[in-house]
């Protein structure tokens, strides 16, 4: 039995991943998951990167890129909807340290999409989707690729957390020609749009299954004060309410 926490953009902020990491601390958790865009947008990327750089890396199951690790660290800013975020970008290549660069380029998974076996449960952990692992985001009725593979199948990119199963049809008439998938977006640890802005993670279970969305406050005033003119004021305005 396993108690997995799952983490996803964090977004260079670190005053709502160190909250996240204070609550990981009493729930048990045996291993992380982490799934990508740790760094840009916030004012504290290279923080970010060292504290999770503190951590035991060999309690990080899996660690792979987002499409904002792919964009800095390949500068490539073409997908980017808005000049605001291709600004915000090359202001985060300029400031990011060279060992965060290294460590991030040596040490994580660049495919923005990973599978392992847990416990017998087969994962799949992508930073979007199947049909695109960077930018194209699975949400509830829109899942962009196919699963049936899997047991369970972690994403992010959206920012929008969720636990939902799909039903496939298999060749299994002990379970009714059904086969089962998982899938759970944690929310974003750093930049939550879902309208709670609190720092958010997820907390899965391997034995029963179960799955706890969490959010936790942080001091989002704090974070919003670093903000000085380096990147649009949108994504320091955007915290206070989580949009």
């Amino acid at each position: 039995m396993a108690r997995l926490g799952i983490l996803s953009d964090i977004h260079g902020n670190l005053f709502a991943l160190d909250k996240v990491l204070e609550d990981l601390s009493a729930q048990n958790v045996s291993g992380l998951i982490i799934l990508g865009d740790l760094i840009d947008y916030g004012m504290q990327s290279n923080e970010v990167v060292e504290r999770v750089r503190e951590l035991d890396q060999d309690s990080i199951l899996i660690k792979i890129w987002g499409n904002h690790e792919y964009a800095i660290l390949r500068e490539y800013y073409e997908h980017f909807s808005s000049s605001r975020g291709v600004e915000s970008a090359k202001y985060t290549r300029s400031v990011l340290s060279a060992e965060n660069s290294e460590y991030l380029n040596k040490e994580w998974n660049p495919q923005g999409v990973q599978e392992c076996t847990i416990e017998g449960i087969r994962f799949l952990a992508v930073h979007a989707s199947l049909d695109d692992p960077y930018w194209k985001a699975i949400a509830p009725g829109s899942l962009k690729g196919e699963y049936s593979d899997y047991d369970v199948v972690l994403s992010g990119h959206s920012h929008y957390s969720f636990c939902f199963t799909e039903f496939y049809t298999a060749d299994r008439p002990e379970m009714r020609n059904k086969k089962a998938v998982r899938f759970i977006n944690p929310g974003s640890v750093g930049q939550p749009r879902n309208h709670i802005p609190h720092a958010q993670y997820a907390v899965m279970d391997t034995e029963t299954m179960q799955v706890d969305l969490r959010c936790v406050p942080y001091d989002r005033e704090a974070a919003m004060s670093l903000y000085m003119g380096q990147v649009d004021d949108f994504y320091r305005a955007r915290l206070e309410n989580g949009i």
